[in-house]
């Protein structure tokens, strides 16, 4: 296009030249002249009195030519199957489980921020209504043309980059022939992913016209750094922000910037709710299904119910049965190597250790539920609230990138409405939170005695003490004070610190009278007693902690399996009697679930279906269950050029 521009413009510079030898007159003649890679000046020149007026024109502010029209951005998303993209990375989806996983807006339709069917538009599979839309917008289909072209000549023909993964290049080259049967061409390009997401190429400098790759959906929306107008990626703003489709809708802008100043959750939907129709209606990007989460278990398993946004799928390990066994067995192609949690916070890990509680919350359909504690501390609740606090110099407070600082003049923080300001010295009031957490009463630790405020202190005091092994003490120094109150604690929250998941307990507990048995200075003390430095390394704390969950940890057979036992005091009744963790290798895990050896296999060890488990459940050996996964794909059109 821009050759084609200046060929027309030397034109018109030759046609003026030929006019002005045949008759005097001011000439008056125009050029694009470039000045750097990102900025154009408009040079006019008026021969006589050879005046110059510059015009500087900013860079990514012309439409992009093609998909600078909306009527383009919704053919392509009528003309989308989104179903049959599914199906191309996972082709051994059925129908039922694809459909499960398409994507209308940028939250998952199980999440509880989605805004509901009736509150958006959708694009459902329609290519005769996108083909419409083309036509309207003057892009025709000759008879015998395989691409649509405009009456000036221009091609519909799209550059559309994404990474080389094959499971990307299988649903590429899917929609690649959804785009042809509307006429549209794609010239598809699968380029590295270290310049594709790299910080200096690729989607970060908005060096393409449309891009495909993938988000993580969370329980908190977020999408502020995505969706707002001051976060497009530009040249001026050394291209920070990851709005990267240069998507400035006002509306949306206010929408989405509300729904992450305010706590209320109601309010939250209402805003996102605004967001999302916006994001429909303007078709910045077409999201196209959520990636899936594989399961496949023992056809006689009762119980195992795993959730979209609940990533560890043991969360109900407690109800959980085989009719006529006593033990279950789960297969890992990982071993823990503690679990010591605050610093060994892989999944395999996390997974062994919450067999023994120590989780607060559940976070099923991206949304929270209790566990230990009685209830969410919100505001809502009455457990928590949102005070104005004036701060003055030297204040401790939470700056506006987040970061806990000694309010001085020059700092930036949100005051109390939200505004962002600079403080120059005089006292100003900021936001505070005081949240109250408070503890289920029936706790109990695997001895039968009760969970204690001696143990809440001391589970405080080891997540925060800097030679504890923790890697990030983030939560320890945004909190300005902690009182303990029996089984709850009541925590002050440094002035500016605005986390919409402010209603988590951050802080756990820690048996203090455990025994100390190993050999070693501690041999016959308590674990109050254990210096927070020397917990990773302590037998007690990394191989055989204290059990308040629904299973007790009895035997560690290093590289074989984990062996567990009901707990008789955790409080809810568990129904089966033995739980085991084998370490499996993936080349034999299917094979162990088949043969019975194994009950399940998870979802961070089955990358999804094969043929093997397609058949396992066809002989009612094993159940397979696909779930939609936080992950979703995404197309993105880049709606303004250089």
């Amino acid at each position: 296009m821009k050759n084609k521009s200046m060929f027309v413009l030397a034109l018109l510079v030759i046609a003026s030249m030929v006019l002005a030898a045949c008759q005097p007159q001011t000439i008056v003649q125009t050029q694009i002249v470039e000045v750097t890679k990102e900025v154009k000046v408009i040079e006019t020149q008026v021969v006589e009195k050879t005046e110059v007026v510059e015009v500087e024109k900013k860079a990514f502010t012309t439409p992009d030519p093609i998909l600078g029209d909306l009527r383009v951005r919704q053919a392509m998303a009528y003309c989308t199957n989104k179903k049959d993209l599914a199906k191309a990375g996972y082709p051994l989806l059925s129908d039922e489980d694809a459909a499960k996983l398409v994507m209308d807006t940028f939250i998952p339709k199980a999440h509880w921020a989605y805004a509901g069917d009736e509150n958006v538009t959708i694009y459902p599979f329609d290519p005769a209504k996108g083909q419409a839309l083309l036509e309207e917008a003057g892009w025709k289909l000759p008879e015998g043309a395989s691409v649509r072209t405009k009456d000036d000549g221009s091609v519909l023909a799209l550059k559309f980059y994404t990474t080389t993964a094959a499971f990307r290049q299988a649903w590429a080259a899917v929609w690649e022939k959804q785009m042809a049967n509307c006429g549209i061409q794609i010239l598809r390009s699968h380029v590295p992913s270290s310049w594709w997401f790299g910080d200096t190429t690729g989607l970060q400098v908005r060096d393409f016209q449309i891009g495909a790759f993938a988000w993580v959906g969370q329980a908190d929306p977020g999408g502020q750094t995505l969706w707002a107008c001051d976060q497009i990626p530009l040249p001026e703003n050394n291209f920070t922000g990851q709005n990267y489709m240069g998507w400035c809708n006002p509306k949306a802008d206010e929408a989405i910037k509300n729904a992450n100043n305010t706590l209320i959750k109601e309010e939250r939907i209402k805003w996102y709710t605004i967001v999302q129709q916006e994001y429909t209606k303007d078709v910045p990007a077409i999201p196209l299904f959520n990636r899936t989460e594989t399961f496949s278990v023992n056809a006689k398993l009762e119980g195992f119910d795993p959730k979209p946004g609940e990533e560890y799928y043991t969360y109900n390990v407690e109800d959980w049965a085989i009719p006529g066994k006593d033990t279950i067995v789960l297969g890992l192609t990982q071993e823990p190597a503690s679990l010591y949690t605050l610093v060994e916070s892989g999944f395999t890990a996390v997974i062994a250790a919450q067999l023994m509680g120590f989780r607060s919350y559940t976070s099923l359909n991206y949304d929270f539920q209790p566990y230990w504690v009685k209830e969410l501390s919100t505001i809502e609740s009455g457990l928590a609230s949102n005070n104005d606090v004036e701060v003055k110099e030297g204040d401790m407070v939470l700056d506006a990138n987040g970061n806990p600082v000694a309010l001085a003049a020059g700092v930036s923080v949100y005051d109390s409405t939200g505004q962002k300001v600079e403080f120059s010295g005089s006292p100003i009031k900021m936001k505070q939170l005081v949240v109250k957490y408070v503890a289920r009463d029936d706790l109990k630790w695997q001895d039968g005695s009760p969970v204690t405020q001696a143990d809440f202190e001391l589970g405080y005091k080891v997540t925060c003490d800097k030679e504890s092994g923790a890697t990030t003490f983030i939560t320890c120094d945004k909190t300005q004070d902690i009182k303990f109150d029996g089984l709850s604690y009541t925590v002050t929250w440094l002035p500016g610190s605005q986390d919409p998941l402010y209603f988590l307990a951050p802080y756990g507990y820690m048996p203090s009278k455990q025994p100390i048995e190993s050999e070693g200075p501690y041999k016959g003390k308590t674990l109050a007693d254990v210096a927070p430095k020397d917990m990773p390394t302590l037998y007690e704390v990394a191989e055989r902690p204290w059990s308040s969950g629904p299973y007790i940890l009895k035997d560690w057979v290093k590289g074989e399996k984990l062996v567990y036992e009901a707990n008789p005091y955790f409080f809810k009744p568990v129904k089966t009697k033995n739980f085991v963790i084998a370490i499996v290798t993936p080349e034999n895990a299917e094979a162990q679930l088949l043969t019975g050896a194994v009950d399940v296999l998870g979802s961070e060890t089955l990358a999804g279906l094969d043929e093997t488990l397609v058949k396992g459940e066809a002989d009612g050996i094993v159940r397979n269950i696909v779930n939609a996964g936080a992950t979703w794909e995404h197309i993105d059109f880049n709606l303004f050029v250089k």
